[in-house]
């Protein structure tokens, strides 16, 4: 689950560096353990599960997950299903907790496969770390591949910059800077050319877009 640039992109290889170290310890931040254990998120369990069986109700198609991570919602997904990431530490984990399904590594920019090879391309917690000029080539590849496209991401929290370098730290104390960006379902749902809010929660949103 990271942004997709040039090969001299510093910064791009360094938050490469951060998801591949961050492998081990990423589902902690949905379960609310490890490092996260102590925030304060009301609500946050139930609406995960919410969240989970709106994925598990999708119609069963063949469906691309770019940038797939640990394959914590990968395995929600009904049909055929391909999940890409760019990290073998991530695509480890996610060949674990999703069996069924299959698994490539590759940049979530670059897909490799074919015009029209999906039904749908979904993704999780990716678009959010997008700046523009990516999110123009994901979307991009995306309608290349598929008819539609779901998309996932952080929801807006009052009094939080819809935009931000947070600065992240892993438990060996190692830190990173990352681009985050948060939504609201119609906000998601405009700058994706439009769809349905299938989620508008106050941690998650979800918004399916079909053409």
């Amino acid at each position: 689950m990271v942004v997709g640039a040039p090969p001299d992109n510093r910064h791009t290889t360094r938050v490469r560096e951060y998801y591949n170290m961050r492998a081990p310890e990423y589902d902690d931040w949905y379960h609310g353990t490890g490092l996260h254990a102590d925030r304060h998120r009301p609500g946050w369990d139930a609406e995960l599960r919410e969240l989970q069986g709106k994925l598990a109700a999708l119609p069963p198609v063949r469906t691309l997950d770019v940038a797939c991570g640990t394959g914590f919602l990968t395995r929600m997904l009904a049909g055929d299903v391909t999940g890409l990431d760019q990290s073998a530490e991530m695509l480890a984990i996610a060949r674990e907790q999703a069996p069924d399904a299959h698994f490539v590594r590759g940049d979530g920019l670059e897909l490799p496969f074919a015009d029209g090879e999906f039904d749908r391309v979904f993704t999780g917690h990716f678009y959010g770390h997008l700046d523009p000029q990516e999110r123009a080539r994901f979307l991009a590849e995306a309608s290349r591949l598929a008819p539609e496209l779901v998309v996932v991401d952080s929801h807006l929290q009052p009094e939080q910059p819809a935009e931000l370098m947070q600065q992240r730290r892993l438990k060996d104390g190692s830190r990173y800077t990352v681009l985050k960006r948060y939504f609201s379902g119609t906000r998601l749902a405009a700058e994706l050319g439009g769809g349905d809010v299938m989620h508008d929660g106050d941690w998650f949103v979800m918004v399916r877009k079909s053409r």
